[in-house]
């Protein structure tokens, strides 16, 4: 029971990673509901746990080896992620669109969960051949893993819409402050990402 809580607790301290939170952030600053910004952490989460246990899948249960340089390009990929997700936040608040009455725009969390989760995987994936002795213990700890990062983003999600719901909120000044602040910060860390894993 205790490595059970472990592992989610793994798990739940992985979602709270600075990549990870910068991109909800950016996510939510669009969502007037705090429910509406759980609901994308969750599609995060579930995104984030498909792609680990595919990659799971194909390392694990296949015996596949992936080249430690092709997750160095995955991670790139997360920083050109962040940096689109900045500068197209920027662009929606600058014509005033919102997004509460679509709830179509979870599947963009749910995107970001996938890419996040294929530049995360490798390391996991490494730890989890080191520990579990069957293929069937390893896929079960991703998933285990997976269900702990869900809970983990659904929380980050929660807390940092609460700044942009109007009902918490009143100043529609602050709220462009923090979304402009929260893109900004989003489009330089991914150039970060990419410097740190293309410059070597």
């Amino acid at each position: 029971m205790l490595k059970l809580f472990l592992i989610i607790y793994s798990g739940l301290e992985h979602a709270f990673e600075a990549d990870h939170l910068i991109a909800v952030n950016s996510l939510v600053t669009n969502r007037n509901k705090v429910t509406t910004a759980v609901k994308d952490g969750i599609y995060w989460g579930i995104g984030h746990t498909a792609t680990i246990f595919c990659v799971g899948l194909l390392m694990i249960g296949l015996k596949y080896s992936i080249d430690e340089k092709i997750f160095s390009y995955f991670e790139a990929g997360v920083g050109g992620m962040l940096i689109v997700l900045g500068i197209f936040r920027l662009v929606k608040m600058y014509l005033k669109q919102e997004d509460d009455h679509h709830d179509h725009q979870h599947k963009a969390a749910f995107g970001v969960g996938l890419i996040h989760g294929l530049a995360g995987s490798g390391a996991l994936i490494v730890v989890v051949l080191s520990q579990m002795k069957s293929t069937l213990d390893g896929l079960l700890y991703i998933i285990i893993f997976g269900l702990g990062s869900i809970i983990g983003m659904l929380a980050a999600a929660g807390l940092f819409s609460v700044p942009y719901s109007k009902t918490v909120m009143k100043s529609e000044r602050i709220q462009i402050g923090l979304t402009i602040l929260s893109s900004l910060l989003c489009v330089f860390y991914g150039a970060k990402v990419i410097f740190d894993n293309l410059s070597h």
